[in-house]
């Protein structure tokens, strides 16, 4: 989608009557229009941030279209596609039904605390409020206001949080426990990239059902080897409703790993990234008690989360992964870079920007592993093309349109990884991506069984396995033995159960919907949900 479609500059006439005249008269109204057009300008662009745009007329229809910057050389305007409005706070064009702020003409405009002045404003492990009230600092950006102004909570980002997590110091970061790099491209236990293992780790978010178990069974089939002889493997973040978790615990007997992806996948974006410590416990901690419950996962492997819409949820998200006991997030997208990044933990700062649309990145100090979502480069020719923004799932890749392109977009970003400094490769997916396209499927089959017959030192992988190994990095050559690579190495045997529970149920926290929940274990009373997860009743 087009972010929005460019009109033509805005002209004098625009801010101000114009003027037609003769002679001095003439000259004289111009000089008067200058000044006119330039106190105006300046009016507009009073109290604007760099960049930021706006509206001239708050409203519905083209008002909510239109918007204003300022800018160096003057006054630039744009207008959104047909179908879409303008939406203030994400600084974006959107469609009609998502924006909900047609009727204001500025971001809200938020008071700044005063962290840095010429003589201090407070006692020591205190800093100044917007309106030099002083509040303890460890207060400052902890999701609660406590400066009367509000100010503690408006400057939180990586570069302004007064409790910001430290740059990376080796010295102190040392594995198995932490890891970390300046720019983040680092190799683990300082191996030559030659030596390194190319790790691959394909994703699938969402329910498991009937509408993709076929789909995973062609994948994942028992013939695609790695060069261990051991079965390809994946990690699946797995959203609750609609999930069957008797193909869940098939999944799982069968040596995958299956992550959490929260029980309602809330459609409000803004819900993820403000939600609280409490909301996020429920909806990740919960996803894990049903998956555990329903799906028979018993050996304490739910160990990672993905947050829907890869919206960050900021410090609560990972305050609440602490709190609960996970290992790794895989939310938080780097942009495109040569070379890729390796995944890194959260005790120190992150090693790019906080990437994307009104994202909120963790600042603080955190004991969990980031499986950082590398973009992906989907120019058709990389050597030639212009500069193109990456894409973090790949059906998202909105330029791939045949299977060779999608062959050729594999092979690409493959390359630039193995050739580099064999960062691991993540390719997520949506599964309907792939069921409804059966080229792409048939491209992306052939590219693994390729990559696969040609090289003996790739490896298709599972997020904790790719952990696993920069904990304790081992060579090509090691890695045919390493021990946690060899867990549930070619699975055999009857699946748990060949005609699971099918459980008509209701909850009262989802009214006027029966849903099917389909098990291998006993039926819950309830249809599990956030505030009775296990489904018995007691909320």
């Amino acid at each position: 989608m087009a972010r929005y479609a460019r009109v033509a500059p805005l002209v004098a006439c625009l801010l101000f009557a114009c003027a037609v005249a003769d002679g001095h008269r003439w000259r004289r109204q111009a000089d008067d229009a200058k000044k006119e057009e330039s106190t105006q300008g300046l009016d507009l662009c009073k109290d604007k941030d760099a960049g930021e745009w706006f509206r001239l007329q708050a409203g519905d229809g083209d008002s909510c279209r239109d918007v204003i910057q300022c800018t160096a050389s003057g006054i630039q305007a744009i207008r959104c596609p047909a179908g879409l409005f303008f939406d203030i706070e994400k600084q974006t064009c959107d469609w009609k039904d998502a924006v909900k702020n047609c009727k204001l003409k500025n971001k809200e405009r938020k008071v700044k605390p005063l962290l840095y002045t010429e003589e201090p404003l407070c006692q020591d492990g205190y800093l100044a409020c917007g309106d030099k009230n002083c509040v303890e600092r460890g207060l400052f950006c902890n999701g609660e206001k406590d400066c009367p102004d509000g100010s503690d909570e408006n400057s939180c980002d990586i570069d302004n949080d007064p409790n910001r997590a430290p740059p990376c110091d080796t010295s102190q970061c040392v594995l198995p426990d932490c890891f970390c790099s300046e720019d983040g491209t680092v190799i683990p236990g300082d191996l030559p990239a030659r030596d390194v293992p190319q790790m691959i780790t394909i994703t699938f978010d969402d329910a498991i059902n009937n509408n993709n178990i076929e789909l995973y069974k062609e994948i994942f089939n028992g013939k695609r080897k790695n060069p261990n002889g051991c079965d390809i493997k994946a990690t699946f973040f797995v959203s609750h409703k609609y999930t069957n978790y008797s193909a869940v615990h098939e999944t799982h007997r069968k040596g995958h790993e299956i992550a959490v992806h929260s029980i309602t996948h809330n459609d409000d974006e803004r819900f993820w990234s403000n939600a609280t410590v409490d909301d996020w416990g429920k909806e990740m901690a919960g996803m894990r008690v049903i998956i555990e419950k329903f799906a028979n996962v018993t050996d304490n492997s739910v160990v990672g989360v993905r947050a829907p819409y890869l919206r960050v949820g900021g410090n609560n998200q990972f305050t609440m992964m602490e709190e609960q006991a996970f290992l790794y997030d895989s939310t938080i997208t780097a942009p495109l870079s040569n070379p890729p990044l390796w995944p890194y933990t959260m005790y120190f700062r992150m090693p790019h920007r906080c990437h994307g649309n009104l994202q909120s990145c963790p600042t603080r100090s955190h004991a969990v592993w980031e499986m950082v979502m590398n973009e992906l480069d989907r120019r058709e020719d990389p050597n030639n093309d212009e500069y193109l923004p990456g894409c973090a799932m790949v059906d998202s890749c909105s330029n791939i349109l045949t299977g060779d392109q999608f062959y050729n977009f594999l092979n690409h970003n493959f390359d630039r990884h193995y050739d580099q400094n064999r960062a691991p490769l993540g390719l997520y997916f949506h599964a309907a991506w792939l069921k409804n396209n059966p080229e792409f499927l048939e491209a992306f089959l052939y590219w693994i069984d390729e990559i696969l017959q040609t090289h003996n030192d790739v490896y298709f992988v599972t997020m904790t396995q790719v952990i696993q190994w920069i904990q304790n990095p081992r060579t090509v050559t090691e890695a045919k033995n390493f021990e946690p690579w060899r867990e549930k190495c070619a699975v055999e045997g009857v699946q748990a159960c060949w005609v699971p529970h099918s459980c008509k149920l209701t909850s009262k926290e989802v009214p006027g919907e029966t849903i099917n929940l389909q098990t291998c274990v006993r039926c819950p009373v309830n249809y599990p949900w956030l505030n009775d997860p296990t489904g018995d009743g007691h909320y």
